[in-house]
């Protein structure tokens, strides 16, 4: 995950401790959010992806719990305002999610992504 994490800061011009936070945010939002199957090959797809889990995703407050009673796009809401918080630009954000998207399509094949990414509501808008 090393390289994979010093190629995410570098693209998106942040640091690698705020590029770790970053993508266990989108993990952890993927994992809450997206098919189950489909996210576990893409994090067994990703060596070291599964330390960047957490039990319960941190932050996002009570719009991470509306996000997790209402469902649909606030998720991705929630996902976006932990990663706003983490201090990201919304350019950062994108650049972040695309990276990870890009790298993870290496890995885990663009049919697992896709049908990850087509069953998030919102996600598309970062892409």
């Amino acid at each position: 995950m090393d390289e994979i994490i010093g190629r995410i800061a570098s693209a998106a011009g942040i640091g690698e401790d705020t590029a770790k936070q970053a993508v266990s945010i989108i993990l952890n939002f993927l994992n809450r959010d997206g098919p189950s199957d489909k996210v576990q090959q893409i994090i067994a797809a990703l060596p070291g992806a599964e330390a960047y889990l957490t039990e319960e995703s941190s932050g996002g407050g009570l719009l991470g719990s509306l996000g997790g009673m209402l469902g649909g796009g606030m998720g991705a809401m929630a996902a976006l305002n932990e990663l706003t918080n983490a201090g990201l630009d919304m350019e950062q954000v994108q650049t972040v999610t695309q990276e990870l998207v890009a790298v993870a399509r290496e890995h885990a094949g663009d049919e697992t992504v896709d049908e990850v990414v087509n069953a998030i509501p919102g996600l598309n808008q970062v892409l």
